[in-house]
């Protein structure tokens, strides 16, 4: 935010001085408080005024400060006023933040005889609370007031939405109140505010046992045990103690419920404290953070669930959690740990959670590409490949496809590693490479019982895909994954490791390519009309993604073809909508909700085939495919972005391979 220097001169008006702060006294005054209109504090045009207005800066001060900005600005530095007025040490950030609350309209409230709802307090664990000077106040259905020292801080907002799912409420503590706030609040509320679960299988307190117990709470006990170990000076905090084995349950069934696909622990040298973060819909969140005497214990009992080698520091481990072992819910984690720096290890676990399969008209292909795909699908014998990075959603995918032939009269066996989606009628097979039960010898089993159709969840080597092709010429629809960027790489790939290129142009009848973007969140995208700039760069972006370098673009006339597909009528024009995202509870503030697929599907046929028997680079048979009709993986991103289901950094960063 920054102060419009063009009429600092003016003199500025009389201002009142800032409102005085709210003194509440029960929940229902303090809702009755925050449910009023909001209106501006303070007169001041600018953050500048404001900052003058509540006394925090001379008006010299102030002047100065806006000509350095000026002078800056044309040198090339562009910084808000706010950043000059602390680096120069005439204000500090708690002012700062004070004055924009203040000059915004925000609430100030002095708890001084508050009575603090219990109920709130119980949803954030004192630790937290006074690491970073946050006091829950009142809690209304899904609405929590907090107190804070800084009501702008997102990062905090964003962790507290996550720990307590409630919508926030936040306003300013009026200066020098916080921490009596504090130790009054948490003092009045028995055991630690009814967090802290008794430790041992002891006697949990009535209130901690009228709701679910979260890692955090776990983690303030252990916290609470360890402490009380020091005193004692017992060693107390080991990978068996019960509260850290609680401690990492209730972590792992919390990132199953937030859809998290990974949970990253990174382990730092004393005093940093260990930080644990979850991946949602691609994006890692941190979550927690635990202190760093817990390092080695929590990293020891995550191995024991992996069934590691709890002594072994110096070299990498993977393993397999079956969560359900350990009383949670049927989810297996691939758990990987890596050292680092100081005799530390990072752990990181990728959740499986068994589910079932997305119809195949609701993962998101096109309609010329689902009808495509399903007519490959329908064959009796080929060979169908999904490619992507790894988490793209190839798996999905692949079941998805099957879930739409898994009829009666078709036997289908899947070999996978490991089972991630499970559905009636298949017969899947978990792959154990320690015993020698690997994919290539799945599928020699697989020829001798029957099959029609058979699943390899990846081609990994020469002999699995050497198998999958000359079965799929024998009568067998074969599907499986690769780890390729597009469908045209995929040939060559499969074609260096030694794959026959006569038998595999014989067999090949399509190839997916696929990846991830987030989706725009549905509850709070906005829609406005796109300008011509707008779809200029867009079409451009189509048009080169499947041009030759420098070739001309029809941009005018793709602009005219969206028209005609995406527009709607506004007056005697058809205008094309563009899809923004704004942020809001349900997001938590991000814009995104969820991801979905983009796709890139290339059909085998006679040039194809010629092309593989030749050996052609993938140049090569990327230009036939694209000859052919093949829409690319940034194509359809940017119809998925005309149709308001992404936006184009999404597809950018998706697509820029």
């Amino acid at each position: 935010m920054s102060v419009d220097s063009d009429n600092d001169s003016a003199p500025c008006p009389a201002a009142p001085a800032p409102a005085s702060p709210l003194q509440p006294r029960t929940a229902a005054e303090l809702w009755a408080l925050l449910d009023r209109p909001q209106t501006r504090a303070l007169t001041a045009r600018h953050l500048g005024e404001a900052l003058v207005q509540m006394g925090f800066l001379s008006e010299q001060q102030l002047r100065e400060v806006l000509v350095t900005q000026h002078e800056q600005r044309h040198l090339g530095v562009d910084r808000q006023v706010g950043d000059w007025l602390i680096e120069r040490g005439l204000v500090s950030e708690t002012q700062l933040h004070q004055a924009i609350a203040t000059w915004l309209g925000n609430h100030t409230v002095d708890p001084t005889h508050f009575a603090f709802d219990r109920e709130a307090v119980a949803l954030v664990p004192q630790a937290l609370a006074q690491r970073e000077s946050v006091v829950p106040l009142a809690l209304r259905g899904d609405e929590l007031a907090v107190l804070m020292a800084d009501p702008l801080d997102q990062r905090l907002l964003e962790e507290l939405r996550f720990l307590t799912q409630r919508r926030l409420r936040p306003v300013l503590a009026a200066p020098g109140t916080l921490p009596a706030a504090l130790a009054r609040a948490y003092e009045t509320t028995p055991a630690l505010s009814g967090l802290q679960p008794a430790r041992h299988g002891e006697h949990v307190g009535a209130e901690a046992n009228r709701r679910r117990l979260t890692a955090h709470d776990w983690l303030a006990d252990l916290q609470q045990a360890a402490e009380v170990g020091a005193e004692q000076q017992t060693d107390v905090v080991s990978e068996a103690d019960n509260t850290l084995v609680r401690l990492i349950n209730s972590l792992i069934e919390e990132a199953i419920a937030q859809k998290a696909s990974d949970i990253h622990i990174e382990t730092e040298p004393p005093p940093k404290p260990v930080r644990v973060r979850l991946r949602i819909d691609g994006e890692l969140k941190r979550y927690m953070e635990i202190d760093a005497r817990f390092r080695y214990a929590l990293v020891a009992r995550i191995k024991i669930m992996a069934g590691m080698d709890i002594s072994e520091h110096r070299k990498p481990q993977d393993g397999k959690i079956d969560f359900a072992r350990f009383g949670g819910i049927k989810t297996e984690l691939r758990v990987v740990t890596v050292p680092t720096t100081a005799g530390l290890e990072d752990v990181v676990l990728r959740l499986l959670a068994a589910s079932k399969p997305m119809p195949l008209d609701g993962i998101g292909l096109s309609e010329r590409d689902l009808a495509d795909l399903r007519r490959m699908a329908l064959k009796p014998y080929g060979l169908i490949l999904v490619c992507g990075p790894t988490g793209s959603g190839k798996t999905t995918t692949l079941h998805s496809l099957i879930a739409d032939i898994n009829t009666e009269d078709r036997k289908i066996w899947t070999a996978e590693d490991p089972i991630e989606i499970t559905q009636a009628g298949l017969r899947q097979v978990q792959i154990n490479a320690r015993i020698g039960w690997t994919f290539a010898a799945a599928m020699r089993t697989f020829l001798r019982a029957d099959p029609d159709v058979i699943m390899i969840g990846e081609m990994r080597d020469e002999e699995t895909a050497r198998i999958a092709v000359e079965a799929s010429l024998t009568g067998h629809l074969v599907l499986s994954t690769l780890h390729t960027n597009s469908a045209p790489e995929s040939i060559t790939r499969l074609l260096e490791i030694g794959i026959d290129p006569f038998n595999f142009s014989d067999s090949l009848l399509a190839i997916l390519a696929q990846r991830l973007v987030r989706r725009l969140c549905k509850h709070c995208v906005q829609s406005r009309p796109a300008t011509d700039d707008e779809l200029e760069a867009l079409a451009t972006h189509y048009l080169s993604s499947s041009a030759e370098p420098g070739a001309s673009l029809d941009v005018a006339g793709q602009i005219e073809r969206w028209r005609a597909a995406y527009g709607v009528d506004v007056g005697a024009r058809r205008v094309v909508r563009a899809y923004v995202k704004r942020g809001c509870e349900v997001c938590e503030g991000r814009g995104y909700k969820g991801r979905l697929g983009i796709y890139e599907l290339m059909l085998c046929d006679d040039a194809i085939r010629h092309h593989i028997r030749h050996r052609s680079p993938a140049g090569d048979i990327r230009a036939a495919a694209l000859a052919a009709g093949m829409h690319t993986l940034r194509q359809d991103g940017i119809e998925k972005v005309l149709a308001g289901l992404t936006d184009l950094s999404e597809v950018i960063a998706a697509t820029n391979v």
